[in-house]
């Protein structure tokens, strides 16, 4: 595959990066280092970074008080009313000893943030690279909270504040202010923690605009899920416990979830879908190369190394691994039944060991681009977005596609 030179890097930074604890591979470096010229996307449009003047006046700052940004490109033509929100990744932070260490990064400050990013894969604006979106607004929304822009909270003795909430609605109001009150369309989108950030914020979109707007929500490996780990414990729950009660998540969470369940339940999205009004598309590799690595095989739960191999080739796994990861895709498939049975929603659940599928240009639209049935991801979601089609689509289990674009770690 082309690529696979470049996913060596990709781990190295993953690797080095344990040093600093569990929090920091939740970064999703995979979909940073691998935006730049992916797949056919030679020479990405890059797009600067805007502030949000207004945001400190209303408490909406990141993790180290600096103002938050988003990167706007607009749209044109038959695009010009037409609003692509993209909900940046990278993770969470759950202690106060790793949130002071994540606000001397970009996914803490804006003092840190590049200022320019590449726009490939659903954020392109060529044609032949994003044929529904190209000539939308399209905006990338930076994440330097820490809690999937939902926290309301502060810690005076650490400097911290958790204003993701409010960060959240302060770049909704700045872009409402620069045309996007007057959509006739709009798709709220995010990869990884923002992935959950689109299916957390995705009612809340909605209402910003009147009726007649068309508006949807894509989440992007951001189904995460309340799964046992390989000793048997809860990583990624006691990960999210730590998150919600630090950050003050819960008076941001929704009520239909919080009236039967505990406010950790309440941030996995398996406990929120059903209950989302507006129409939402789910796509997610089975094997998420993520919460493999993180949540069900992290070094803590894998003391002697043995999924080592495994997480980092999934090509190195034994039958009992697999057979674990089948009953991983069985507890996904288990979570979306009832929510896939409403006609207004989308799946593409392909079986790859992937993550964060609709930035990276080679696995949304190109030549090569992994697909289910004889459909790819790109079509998918526009045919559900513009309703040309019912999408339902969830692969074979593995090993039978051989479309994936597999994360493989040098």
């Amino acid at each position: 595959m082309r690529s696979s030179r470049i996913f060596g890097f990709v781990v190295l930074l993953l690797t080095v990066r344990w040093v600093y604890g569990f929090e920091d591979l939740n970064v999703t470096e995979v979909s940073y280092v691998e935006g730049y010229g992916y797949g056919v996307s030679a020479n990405p449009l890059m797009v600067g970074l805007t502030l949000i003047q207004g945001a400190a006046a209303k408490g909406a700052v990141c993790l180290d008080g600096t103002l938050p940004g988003y990167h706007l490109h607009r749209g044109y033509g038959s695009g010009a009313r037409s609003w692509l929100i993209q909900l940046e990744g990278g993770g969470w932070c759950n202690t106060i000893r790793n949130c002071v260490y994540r606000k001397t990064t970009r996914r803490g400050s804006s003092t840190y943030m590049e200022k320019q990013i590449p726009f490939t894969g659903i954020l392109s604006n060529k044609a032949e690279e994003n044929p529904d979106f190209f000539n939308w607004n399209r905006v990338k929304v930076r994440y330097c909270d820490g809690a999937s822009f939902s926290g309301d909270s502060q810690d005076e003795v650490a400097k911290l504040y958790f204003q993701g909430q409010r960060i959240w609605l302060a770049a909704m109001e700045d872009l409402m202010s620069k045309g996007m009150r007057y959509a006739n369309q709009a798709l709220l989108s995010g990869c990884s923690a923002g992935g959950l950030a689109s299916i957390l914020h995705c009612d809340e979109f909605r209402e910003l605009f009147p009726r007649t707007t068309k508006v949807k929500c894509l989440s992007d490996a951001g189904l995460f899920l309340d799964a046992v780990d390989v000793s048997g414990g809860r990583t990624l729950r006691n990960m999210y416990g730590g998150v919600v009660s630090l950050q003050g998540v819960q008076k941001n969470l929704p009520s239909t979830c919080l009236n039967h369940l505990d406010p950790t339940s309440c941030f996995f999205p398996q406990n929120l879908i059903a209950n989302i009004q507006t129409p939402l598309f789910l796509l997610n590799a089975a094997y998420d190369a993520w919460q493999l690595q993180a949540s069900l095989a992290p070094p803590s739960a894998d003391p002697h190394g043995y999924w080592r191999g495994c997480k980092l080739n999934h090509a190195q796994c034994t039958a009992s691994q697999i057979q674990f990861l089948q009953g991983f895709r069985n507890q996904m498939l288990n979570a979306i039944k009832g929510f896939s049975m409403s006609r207004k929603n989308g799946l593409f659940i392909n079986s790859c060991f992937a993550h964060c599928q609709t930035e990276r240009q080679d696995t949304w639209f190109a030549d090569d681009s992994p697909l289910i049935g004889n459909k790819g991801i790109a079509q998918s979601v526009g045919d559900w977005y513009f309703d040309r089609a019912g999408v339902r689509a969830i692969d074979c289990e593995y090993p039978c596609d051989k479309t994936c674009h597999n994360l493989v770690f040098k």
